[in-house]
C-alpha cells in the first residue's frame, strides 16, 4: 500500500485517502475485482481514524469506483476513474513541455501548488 496522507494539507484526510485509491487505479496497481485493504488496516497504517477511511471508501462507492460488500470488504468495480485517464495524459504532456523548458517535476509541482484557484 503506497497511500499517504498529510494532516497539514488543505484537503480533508478522507479525500486524501480516496485520492490515493484513485491514483493506484490510474497507475494500474488496482484493477477491477481487486480488494482494497480493510478500513481498519488502512487506519492503523496511516495513523488516522477508522471513520475517516470508511468515509473515503463511501465516497469511492458513491463515485462508482468500488463496491462495499459485507464480508468481502471493498472491491474495485471500475477500470479507471472517469476523467483521470485524460488527466494522466495531460500530466504527461505537461512533463514533456516542462522538460523542454528545463523544469523538473518538483518545479512543475510547485507551479501547480502556487496556481491561484
Amino acid at each position: 500500500m503506497r497511500w499517504q496522507v498529510d494532516p497539514s494539507a488543505a484537503a480533508p484526510l478522507y479525500e486524501q485517502v480516496a485520492s490515493s485509491v484513485r491514483a493506484e487505479m490510474v497507475a494500474g496497481r488496482l484493477d477491477r475485482g481487486d480488494r482494497l485493504p480493510s478500513a481498519k488496516l488502512v487506519a492503523a497504517s496511516l495513523d488516522i481514524n477508522l471513520h475517516t477511511v470508511l468515509r473515503a471508501y463511501q465516497q469511492l462507492r458513491d463515485e462508482g469506483l468500488i463496491e462495499l460488500r459485507r464480508g468481502r470488504g471493498a472491491v474495485v468495480t471500475a477500470d479507471q476513474p472517469a476523467g483521470l485517464a485524460r488527466l494522466s495524459e495531460l500530466v504527461g504532456q505537461l512533463r514533456v513541455e516542462g522538460a523542454r523548458l528545463g523544469l523538473s517535476a518538483a518545479d512543475l509541482a510547485r507551479l501547480i501548488e502556487e496556481e491561484p484557484r
